[in-house]
């Protein structure tokens, strides 16, 4: 599938995951028992990017990967507590394919996309 590569950008990733919880936000109650897992996968992520994002760089290369690591791991946590409560939307999947894309896993972006409902026509996906 088409995708964009780009450089690992963990600011960009923490602005994206904040994003998501404000998107979530819009349609899912966080105070609803049946979303705890959906915000607590949302908001571990914002909670472990969100320095990166108040930095405004990456870390160093040293730190950077095993941040990209933990992130990617939340993240599909997340992408499938989407899926799983059908909560996807066409602008939540936009948001996780960038969110991957900063991760530098922009091909498993992609396809996380479209599971948490972005829509496969959409002019965002050309990469």
């Amino acid at each position: 599938m088409p995708h964009f590569q780009i450089p690992l950008d963990l600011p960009h990733a923490a602005t994206v995951s904040e994003r998501i919880v404000q998107v979530l936000l819009r349609t899912r109650p966080p105070e609803l028992a049946e979303n705890a897992a959906l915000y607590a996968a949302a908001t571990a992520l914002v909670r472990l990017l969100r320095p990166c994002g108040d930095a405004g760089e990456n870390p160093l290369p040293d730190q950077a990967d095993p941040l990209r690591r933990q992130a990617a791991a939340l993240g599909r946590s997340l992408a499938a507590e989407i899926e799983a409560r059908a909560a996807g939307s066409d602008r939540l999947g936009q948001c996780v394919r960038n969110l991957f894309e900063c991760l530098e896993l922009g091909e498993e972006g992609v396809a996380l996309s479209l599971r948490c409902g972005e829509d496969p026509k959409s002019p965002q996906r050309a990469g």
